[in-house]
């Protein structure tokens, strides 16, 4: 296969292009959006956090009680082969994995087993405008699942939550919602963790909140206290991030994106804060900390 300049796809170990990858119509993934997934930045050629994302998908395919039937050697390899496909120097791979085809039920026990399909597209960061001059959010009033449910901490393919939350940010003016838990407390945004700076400390909601355990926020909350900053988690109620000196977005692909503005008000005077910015460049360093093979 020629190489593609705007990625490929991997179901089953069949590659092609995005537009010609298919999976069958019963498969419970596309059914009940019964599957996990993660996402994969790479940096120079080599994957960022491989060994952590991989951790995480077996730990929402538990949640699930769906076991991956690969290792993590045999999901290297077909990830390698699906980037090798393409023409692109740096990548976002998106592993998913689905229940398989079945039976139209939404018991799994008739399914042939779990699907592994990768995607590997252009990596696509924030834009200079994004991370110079910031965002806007809104806080809508739609609630994150609760983790009694639907487990916010397992990453899997039921995103409607995530998906409503954000056409309404837009409706409203944002680029993208924080959402609230059913207690009240600031959880995350649709695809990001959320943390914010007020009274001299950087403040996010703690994983009880019901959250992902996002791999960028892991790496930069041990960052950051290693360089001095101080970090709080914890249950905050809106106002507490409302009424922050400043706020910031991170992600896999999203890296650090400033919040200069909540529900049409600024944050602070506006503009990206100085521990934003700080921030920002300890992600360079904890990106480059975090490559290693696929191996």
């Amino acid at each position: 296969m020629s190489a593609l300049d705007d990625g490929a796809v991997n179901v089953d170990g069949v590659l092609s292009s995005l537009a010609a990858g298919r999976i069958p119509a019963m498969d419970h993934g596309f059914l009940y959006g019964d599957s996990v997934y993660e996402v994969i930045r790479t940096l120079d050629g080599l994957p960022v956090a491989w060994p952590e994302h991989h951790a995480r998908m077996c730990t929402s395919a538990d949640a699930l009680y769906m076991k991956l039937p690969w290792p993590r050697a045999v999901m290297a390899a077909r990830i390698e082969e699906t980037i090798a496909a393409t023409a692109l120097p740096d990548c976002t791979v998106r592993i998913v994995v689905t229940r398989g085809p079945g039976p139209m039920s939404l018991l799994p026990d008739g399914c042939d087993g779990p699907r592994m399909v990768i995607y590997v597209l252009p990596l696509r960061l924030p834009c200079a405008d994004q991370t110079e001059n910031g965002i806007a959010i809104c806080v809508p009033s739609r609630l994150r699942n609760d983790q009694r449910s639907l487990a916010p901490a397992a990453k899997t393919g039921n995103y409607l939550n995530n998906l409503l939350a954000l056409v309404e940010a837009r409706r409203a003016g944002g680029e993208d919602a924080v959402m609230v838990n059913t207690s009240g407390a600031v959880t995350e945004g649709t695809t990001s963790n959320v943390f914010w700076v007020r009274c001299g400390e950087v403040r996010t909601p703690s994983l009880d909140c019901g959250i992902l355990s996002g791999i960028t926020r892991s790496e930069l909350l041990a960052a950051m206290r290693a360089d001095g900053l101080v970090v709080k988690e914890g249950a905050f109620p809106p106002a507490d991030l409302t009424g922050a000196d400043e706020a910031f977005l991170t992600g896999t692909v999203r890296g650090v994106t400033p919040v200069v503005a909540i529900d049409g008000c600024a944050v602070g005077d506006g503009r990206p804060g100085p521990v934003t910015r700080r921030v920002a460049g300890l992600l360079v360093r904890v990106l480059r900390a975090a490559r290693g093979p696929w191996a």
